[in-house]
């Protein structure tokens, strides 16, 4: 039998990392988890709440109500993956908004906020046959996972990618809306003082600005062939 292992996906925002992870999960029989949508749904809730606003953050309030929000992932064998769901409500169509995107960032560099995210995805993979993606999934959530990756990509690549599919969606942005997005979050990403994204010195790095899906997923599962064999 396999051995089940667990597998850290990290990077900037807008590489691609749900969907190759969402691939590889599908391909190895493993659960996945997108720490990005726990992110998204705590946002989603402080929206709602008046919490957070362009020129405003109350950090206190949104800190003092943490024990209210109540996130699970449901599968939905339509689509093939967990869908997030915020207080019973199935947020995930909601949670991939601009506005939301506009805010994340700011979210996640709450420590309380990640210190309750980062416990439930760590008693999440206590079992191994995982693939869980994010920012700080090899770093600080499974420091010693057995396989890490790193996705890169130019600002301007996402940015273009990320476009692309909010107009799919018919959401009204500008390629210059989404560049200064993607600009500000790998900003504040790189940036906070609680867990920031860094790439881990055992993570192998891909950069898919101009790397095709079908051969940025081959490369990644002959790094997890590697990994199961030693």
């Amino acid at each position: 039998m396999t051995k089940k292992i667990t597998i850290a996906i990290d990077g900037f925002s807008s590489t691609g990392k749900s969907t190759v992870a969402k691939q590889l999960a599908k391909e190895l029989g493993y659960v996945y988890v997108d720490t990005g949508a726990m992110y998204r749904a705590v946002t989603l809730y402080a929206l709602r709440k008046n919490y957070i606003s362009e020129n405003n953050l109350d950090r206190d309030a949104l800190v003092k109500e943490l024990s209210l929000i109540k996130l699970k992932f449901i599968f939905n064998p339509e689509v093939g993956f967990g869908e997030m769901y915020l207080n019973g409500e199935n947020v995930e169509k909601e949670i991939r908004q601009m506005e939301v995107s506009e805010y994340v960032s700011k979210i996640a560099a709450i420590p309380e906020v990640r210190e309750m995210l980062v416990a439930q995805q760590q008693q999440m993979g206590k079992e191994k046959g995982i693939v869980m993606d994010g920012r700080d999934i090899g770093t600080v959530v499974f420091p010693d996972a057995e396989l890490k990756i790193f996705m890169t990509a130019s600002a301007e690549e996402r940015a273009q990618r990320r476009f692309k599919e909010l107009s799919e969606r018919g959401e009204e942005v500008t390629y210059k809306e989404v560049l200064r997005n993607v600009q500000e979050r790998d900003h504040l990403d790189t940036t906070r003082e609680d867990s920031p994204l860094v790439k881990a010195s055992d993570a192998k790095e891909i950069d898919n600005s101009h790397l095709a899906l079908t051969g940025q997923f081959e490369k990644i599962l002959e790094l997890y062939n590697a990994a199961i064999s030693n």
